[in-house]
């Protein structure tokens, strides 16, 4: 898993107002939700800034990273649980980070890269990837930046589901029904199938 550094700035002062600030000098409010509790048992929110320079360096990258948020002076490893973003503008608004400790799993999204050229892509279909991403658990340090996924074997109008797919140390919690990639027959390859058939 790749790893990427940004600064932070502990924020004193919260809520709507304060948000607004933060946002019009340049900067994004985030959370870090870490090891502390509190007496209610709950995780004690650390709240921060980072500029929006730093913080696209995350986010506008096909990569996914283990964060090294240095707030302060002081260092944290984490992952991003949750972003908003602007609706029009695309932007980051917030940002919420969980902090992650070595010998504990995590839940990431991890990007699939289909490896090979698929029969049925060379009988005339053509492949298509119905998700991004595959959500594992795993300790960070055995999580790939990656997930290859061998599509030499697939034919014409068939697919690779969750279930099918294996790594070794990973536990794949995405559902084990959902379509990762499919072989879907083109105009081409119809044509070609009937004009076949007709002899």
């Amino acid at each position: 898993m790749r790893e990427i550094s940004i600064n932070g700035s502990a924020r004193a002062v919260i809520g709507k107002k304060a948000t607004k600030e933060v946002r019009k000098n340049g900067n994004v409010p985030c959370v870090l939700y870490g090891e502390k509790r509190d007496e209610k048992g709950l995780p004690v929110a650390e709240h921060f800034t980072v500029s929006e320079k730093e913080i696209n360096k995350v986010f506008f990258t096909p990569h996914v990273y283990l964060v090294n948020i240095n707030i302060d002076g002081t260092e944290h490893k984490a992952i991003v649980k949750e972003v908003q973003c602007h609706p029009v503008k695309d932007n980051v608004l917030h940002v919420d980070f969980y902090e992650v400790v070595a010998d504990r799993p995590i839940v990431v999204g991890v990007p699939i890269a289909p490896k090979g050229l698929a029969e049925g892509v060379r009988a005339g279909g053509k492949l298509m990837a119905m998700i991004r991403k595959i959500n594992v658990k795993a300790p960070y340090a055995a999580i790939p930046e990656k997930l290859d996924i061998d599509v030499t074997a697939l034919g014409l109008g068939k697919s690779i589901k969750v279930g099918d797919l294996h790594f070794e140390g990973l536990e794949l919690v995405t559902p084990k029904e959902v379509i990762v990639c499919t072989v879907k027959m083109t105009r081409a390859a119809m044509g070609a199938a009937a004009a076949a058939a007709k002899g």
